[in-house]
């Protein structure tokens, strides 16, 4: 995992407003919308603003992203202005098979030579929307070099699976696809970001839905509104329990390797390397939520 993608908030890029103080709020990553957020006549003058805000405006080190409209829709046009404005990552909707990637990572690498920006610079993201992007998710997430993560998006799945979204039984009818995506990321050694949670009053049944695509995998959560950010942030941060079975796991390392042991153990318990992977990303979840972990100290 190359960064955190814990919450990934939507952001139209029709809404100036919105588009100066996007990076405020706590957000990982910033997702501009210029797709289904934006009607047909604020096509144009949306990208046109989206275009001027990310040559003028400081983000940070927050990622940038921004969804575009399928290529024959002004997908073209686009990927040109995005490219050009330097933006870190271009997500692309309704994807359905590896081609989609590949017949926009071919107009990524145009603009890149057109522009002068590095080769490669520009990384890719797919929402997968429909059933056959479900049954085609580990081709899609294998299909470039570019591609960072993948993300699924509930509302045009279930209609297309002829049924609705039912938070208040779990959400059973996006089980499936859910298991495909976050399998088929992880097989590709990329991001897997869960759907949106649509009700944004409902903060209780949105903490489950998050507490259920953390122990699912997931590296994070799509957002609509920025209050949901602490409640998804906060439930991938690690507990405390958590932190200093990490830490102990860390400091069971420095001893084996100082005593020049090949064993490692921790409480009885052999430690191999899954263990040791574990316990480094939740060091790493600590930090990015606002504690600074150092040897067997936790600092706010």
């Amino acid at each position: 995992m190359d960064r955190l993608r814990r919450t990934m908030m939507f952001v139209p890029a029709a809404n100036a407003a919105m588009l100066r103080d996007a990076s405020l709020y706590g957000a990982d990553s910033i997702m501009f919308d210029l797709e289904d957020a934006i009607s047909l006549r604020e096509k144009d003058s949306a990208r046109f603003l989206l275009f001027h805000a990310l040559k003028k405006m400081d983000y940070g080190d927050t990622e940038t992203v921004v969804r575009i409209n399928a290529l024959e829709d002004g997908g073209l046009e686009d990927v040109a202005a995005m490219v050009r404005a330097g933006i870190d990552v271009i997500r692309l909707p309704k994807t359905e098979t590896a081609q989609d990637i590949l017949d926009v990572e071919e107009v990524i690498i145009q603009t890149e030579k057109e522009c002068g920006r590095e080769s490669g610079s520009t990384k890719m993201f797919a929402a997968i929307e429909g059933p056959l992007g479900v049954l085609n998710a580990y081709a899609i997430a294998t299909a470039s070099d570019r591609l960072v993560g993948i993300a699924l998006g509930a509302e045009d799945y279930v209609t297309a699976m002829k049924t609705r979204r039912y938070p208040e039984r779990n959400s059973e009818e996006l089980f499936f696809a859910r298991s495909m995506i976050v399998h088929a990321a992880r097989a590709a050694g990329i991001a897997a970001v869960d759907t949106v949670f649509s009700d944004v009053n409902d903060m209780a049944t949105l903490r489950k839905e998050v507490e259920l695509i953390k122990q699912l995998g997931f590296d994070g959560k799509s957002v609509i509104n920025p209050r949901q950010i602490p409640i998804v942030n906060d439930v991938f941060t690690p507990t405390q329990e958590e932190i200093d079975h990490a830490i102990d796991v860390m400091s069971a390392i420095e001893e084996a390797e100082a005593k020049g042991s090949g064993v490692i153990a921790l409480n009885g318990q052999m430690i191999d390397k899954p263990i040791v992977e574990r316990a480094e990303r939740v060091i790493r979840l600590a930090e990015a939520s606002g504690l600074h972990v150092k040897g067997d100290e936790i600092e706010w």
